[in-house]
């Protein structure tokens, strides 16, 4: 059975770093209700089997109007992103869903830490506003890792709510290369503040390259793999 699919129009586009940019997208057929952290299936006209199917996390929480605020970079050789990023405000795109089970455990009944590598920080960042808008009590735990300075994504926006909520703790971290330094660099922040300390629910998003070793890094510190929630997107 073929997934429900209804046309979206392009509201806005804007490059939020040089190499990432945010499409905002209102779903013309009905609403698509979703919970922070959950992601959307673009169906775009491009490749050789069409459509191209492309999964996109909401980067902000749901509003009454219906918009989707989605975030990605451009991959050089990608097709996907590259149709994206020819996108302007009138055009329609085919989306569908919502999908996906990175979502806020509960009870929140210890600290949260969020650990994101580049673009893996868009559904980390709606949860985070989520959490905030609630006025949570929960203690959150923010590692930021970026390629570079100026592709630490959101960065402002996330050293204001360190400053306006005393429950949320921003570490943001540039690791030239890829994911093995990338890892090994978020191991070193990591490491003292688990190891030996009260246990948290963990929530990694990135590359399985990145995402995989850090989770079998929690489990030699004594989380169980259902411990630790992840979401992958490669």
């Amino acid at each position: 059975m073929a997934e429900p699919t209804q046309p979206a129009v392009v509201l806005s586009v804007l490059d939020l770093t040089p190499h990432v940019r945010q499409v905002v997208l209102r779903p013309q057929t009905q609403k698509i209700s979703f919970q922070p952290g959950q992601w959307v299936s673009l169906k775009l006209p491009v490749g050789e089997k069409q459509p191209l199917n492309r999964a996109y996390s909401m980067a902000d929480p749901s509003s009454p109007y219906g918009e989707l605020t989605l975030v990605f970079d451009r991959v050089p050789e990608g097709i996907g992103s590259n149709y994206l990023y020819r996108l302007k405000s009138g055009d329609e795109i085919s989306v569908s869903g919502p999908y996906g089970n990175f979502v806020l455990p509960m009870p929140l009944d210890r600290e949260l830490l969020f650990i994101a590598r580049y673009t893996g920080l868009v559904p980390i960042r709606c949860l985070l506003k989520q959490l905030v808008a609630a006025h949570a009590l929960t203690s959150m735990l923010l590692i930021a890792v970026a390629p570079s300075e100026d592709e630490l994504l959101f960065h402002q926006e996330l050293l204001t709510m360190a400053v306006q909520s005393p429950s949320f703790r921003y570490l943001p971290l540039v690791v030239a290369g890829g994911e093995t330094e990338a890892v090994a660099q978020t191991l070193v922040m990591l490491r003292p503040l688990v190891e030996g300390q009260p246990k948290v629910i963990p929530m990694i998003s990135g590359t399985k390259r990145f995402v995989r070793p850090l989770r079998a890094a929690l489990m030699e510190f004594g989380y169980d793999r259902k411990d630790v929630k992840t979401e992958t997107f490669d």
